[in-house]
């Protein structure tokens, strides 16, 4: 189930503002039930300000009210009721007024995700190589005012967009990592054969039969 943006922030919000079960906020958010409870307790995103989803358009009062009656009832998002569109390949359009939050949501991925490709990194947010270079070897113009933040809580992409491109690079890593594997195995077998041909013909050396 596609979960909503911002799953903390909107799990602080239906924590202090429904009467909602952990476990409904927790399966909704994508959270663990004692992860909810923390929250409730002010152990966990003591920091973070909450997101109302009725406002963000995610949910409605009404599956909010639903849900309250019924403690085995499961929230819905919005968006599940609409065909979800795939989005077409190439650079993602980031409108003007976030083209100047971009350089922290890079610095963010590649702190948080280094596993993640230039060109994957460039797709999601939009933005380019060179500006991801710059970033990662600290030599952009306006690195001393550059802060790591989350593309999601930055709306330059969406929780399941940028899930998809880490599973993607996670993929990438273990084929990888296999084919160094397999590339190992076979290099090791090599340097057996020899030493085992060596001692195979040392072996029929010892016991050949003596001539008369």
């Amino acid at each position: 189930m596609q979960k909503p943006l911002m799953p903390k922030a909107t799990a602080v919000w239906l924590v202090d503002n429904t009467t909602l079960t952990f476990d409904q906020i927790a399966e909704f958010c994508g959270l663990h039930t004692l992860e909810v409870q923390g929250i409730a307790d002010g152990e966990v995103a003591a920091n973070i300000v909450g997101l109302d989803p009725v406002a963000n358009n995610q949910l409605t009062r009404e599956e909010i009210e639903r849900c309250e009656k019924d403690p085995s009832a499961r929230l819905k998002l919005k968006q599940d009721e609409v065909s979800a569109r795939k989005r077409p390949k190439g650079p993602r359009y980031t409108p003007v007024s976030k083209r100047q939050d971009r350089p922290d949501a890079i610095a963010w991925l590649l702190a948080k995700h280094p596993e993640l490709s230039d060109a994957q990194i460039s797709r999601l947010i939009g933005t380019t190589k060179q500006t991801i270079s710059a970033i990662r070897d600290r030599t952009h113009w306006n690195m001393s005012n550059i802060t790591p933040r989350d593309p999601v809580s930055l709306e330059l992409c969406s929780q399941q967009d940028l899930d998809e491109v880490i599973r993607e690079a996670a993929r990438r890593l273990e084929r990888q990592q296999a084919k160094a594997r397999t590339a190992q195995e076979a290099e090791a077998a090599q340097v057996e054969s020899p030493d085992a041909s060596r001692a195979d013909h040392s072996d029929q050396q010892v016991h050949a039969p003596e001539k008369t």
